[in-house]
């Protein structure tokens, strides 16, 4: 390998490694719901396109950037709280496909709504972030990307230190290392629950606009949820640092896949290489590489 096939070959994985953050801020969202309720949000698809056809509506009808963005931050926040409220909290302690099923129901709810109150028609959102590469090193690298990167490092910073932390954060955490310890010890496990969804319309909030920016605020955005699955399965259900960690790890592994491997089976490898990833990872270590192992003894 010469200079330049090594420069080629980094360029493309530093490309997916980008790609790959985006990935890791659908998949934060599972994993805040999941390590708190057991519950594999199938809706989180469907938040995050609701929050960036939300926002782009307020904007195209002149309301401010900023003020729209706080408005489309409050209204994601209720969103998450009105989910707890009234669908996970009535089915507490369901079996845990009882549970999905009400999420992927809520999905198609979530979905509808949005279609009524915005409509069906396809929006351009603009962040104001411009999409040209610049050069470093020989390397070429999108603007984009990097700052999709630099906004999704503030946010697991910011979750990190919230968790860590404060009060309802460390409340969390012992929900997450032992619920029925938890309760016993006086912490709310209702109030608790509120605000992780709270803090989940929030992270789709950002990977919303993140998406919307890049793919145009349709439909089809809530599908990214299923791109969010392999990194589930590889960095495990109920970590955040495994789900940055995994993300990271797919749009590599699928970006070099599609660019070495892909000639060689036809093309068109990158859309389903990751789950070959996920599937290898289930088989061989089925927590993930960052999930906790569970024994259940009878």
């Amino acid at each position: 390998m010469d200079w330049f096939e090594f420069l080629f070959a980094v360029e493309v994985a530093v490309g997916g490694l980008l790609s790959g953050v985006m990935y890791a801020l659908v998949a934060i969202g599972f994993v805040l719901i999941y390590k708190t309720s057991g519950v594999l949000n199938f809706a989180q698809g469907a938040m995050v396109l609701f929050a960036a056809l939300t926002f782009v509506s307020l904007v195209e009808r002149e309301v401010p950037f900023a003020l729209a963005l706080v408005v489309t931050l409050v209204i994601m926040g209720l969103l998450g709280l009105a989910i707890e409220r009234t669908v996970l909290r009535p089915l507490a302690n369901r079996s845990p496909m009882t549970l999905f099923m009400a999420t992927l129901g809520l999905a198609w709810v979530i979905e509808g709504g949005a279609q009524l109150i915005w409509g069906t028609q396809v929006h351009a959102l603009d962040l104001g972030i411009s999409n040209a590469p610049f050069e470093i090193g020989g390397i070429y690298i999108s603007n984009f990307d990097l700052v999709a990167a630099a906004i999704a490092l503030a946010l697991v910073i910011v979750l990190t230190s919230f968790f860590r932390f404060t009060r309802t954060g460390l409340s969390f955490r012992a929900v997450a290392d032992d619920t029925f310890a938890a309760i016993a010890i006086g912490l709310r496990l209702n109030r608790i629950q509120a605000a992780v969804w709270t803090a989940a319309g929030v992270v789709a909030l950002v990977a919303g606009l993140l998406w919307g920016a890049r793919l145009g605020v349709q439909f089809s955005l809530s599908l990214v949820v299923l791109k969010a699955l392999p990194v589930l399965v590889l960095g495990g259900f109920d970590s955040i640092a495994g789900a940055i960690v995994a993300g990271l790890l797919i749009g590599a592994s699928e970006k070099l896949a599609e660019v070495y491997i892909g000639p060689f089976v036809g093309g068109g490898i990158e859309g389903w290489f990751a789950y070959v990833v996920a599937l290898a990872v289930l088989l061989i270590r089925p927590q993930g590489l960052f999930g906790h192992k569970i024994t259940e003894r009878f």
